[in-house]
């Protein structure tokens, strides 16, 4: 009887061992492990990232990292994390967690627009996506690849159409050159290039033009009668007489694109720079900065006139005054002149 007894009370301490098991594996795989109270938080899994890096930043997220450890390991995520932006949950078990990590690479928008050079491009997406600035950069000069589309270095920049886009967080700089290249051939529809071609302008030209659009003005409404005033010029071959492809001769004859001009003065007008719309006929070899949408589109649908000369409307301020002949230029021009003289803006 008293061996009976004890058979008995071991028996009761296995099954209450075995059930204080089972609870610390159910609650170790199942029960809720979040520390965070927002809706959700965020873990970036670099590329070739170890599972002690991953979890330094899960960490601060959860209420036990040991159990977590634990079920990781199990399911064997401590081997090879993958890459990528993951999403956690609110209230999610370790198990969902490492199921959230496998499988739940989730995207992130990006966004770009008005990017001077390549370099400043890299620094924006940088910021972004995993790829680093330098990465970017040397994917974006990559002569083999540009020589591959046949674009230039000096048209490199037009690839990049200023827009809004889904890519993985852990894109490399060479996908997203690819996947660019992809929006640029979407971007440059038939529709698009039979507009250019009825301009007699390649989409490089075009480009080229709406960057100076772009820096002439920065009232989308009156974009399309920028381009309409240069288109005019174009055909009767006058020169463009830009002043933004004046400065970006200078930013890039000093190496300074952050150089800050804000008057063209007439020593300006002799830099010897296939920039200079005062000294070379044409259109430059390339953009002087990225157009947004609104002027590549104002180039392209531009607005029917018999205007060869604008200047800045002091009365107006962001838009310009417009004209048929040099004469009404020129005294319009003096109106300017004076109210840059009264305002102290001598560079």
């Amino acid at each position: 009887m008293y061996i009976r007894k004890i058979i008995v009370a071991v028996l009761l301490l296995g099954v209450i061992g075995g059930l204080f098991f089972v609870y610390h594996v159910y609650t170790a795989i199942f029960s809720p492990n979040t520390a965070f109270n927002n809706k959700e938080a965020y873990v970036y899994v670099p590329t070739g990232a170890s599972y002690e890096q991953v979890r330094e930043q899960l960490e601060p997220l959860l209420k036990n990292i040991s159990t977590f450890d634990e079920v990781a390991d199990k399911k064997g995520y401590t081997q090879a994390p993958k890459a990528g932006r993951y999403v956690i949950d609110k209230g999610m078990s370790n198990n969902d967690i490492v199921n959230s990590l496998r499988s739940r690479n989730t995207p992130v928008d990006i966004s770009f627009n008005n990017q001077e050079t390549l370099a400043k491009l890299a620094g924006r997406i940088s910021g972004q996506i995993e790829a680093d600035s330098v990465s970017l950069l040397q994917a974006f000069k990559d002569t083999v690849f540009l020589d591959s589309i046949q674009f230039t270095a000096d048209e490199a920049l037009n690839l990049y159409i200023p827009n809004s886009y889904e890519f993985f967080w852990n894109t490399s700089a060479t996908d997203f050159r690819g996947r660019m290249l992809k929006e640029y051939k979407r971007f440059w529809n038939e529709e698009r290039l039979a507009k250019a071609r009825a301009l007699h302008l390649s989409p490089h030209q075009v480009m080229a033009l709406a960057s100076i659009v772009q820096k002439e003005t920065a009232k989308t409404d009156e974009r399309a009668r920028v381009a309409g005033v240069y288109l005019n010029r174009l055909e009767r071959n006058m020169l463009l007489q830009a002043d933004p492809t004046v400065i970006y001769a200078i930013k890039k004859h000093l190496g300074n694109y952050d150089t800050i001009i804000k008057r063209v003065l007439y020593k300006d007008l002799e830099i010897d720079s296939p920039y200079n719309t005062y000294k070379y006929a044409g259109l430059p070899p390339g953009p002087i900065a990225m157009p947004d949408i609104s002027s590549i589109d104002a180039v392209l649908n531009p607005e029917k006139h018999d205007y060869y000369y604008f200047v800045a409307d002091v009365k107006n301020p962001g838009y310009h005054k417009f004209s048929k002949t040099l004469m009404q230029h020129n005294a319009n021009k003096r109106e300017y002149v004076n109210w840059v003289n009264k305002q102290g803006i001598n560079r």
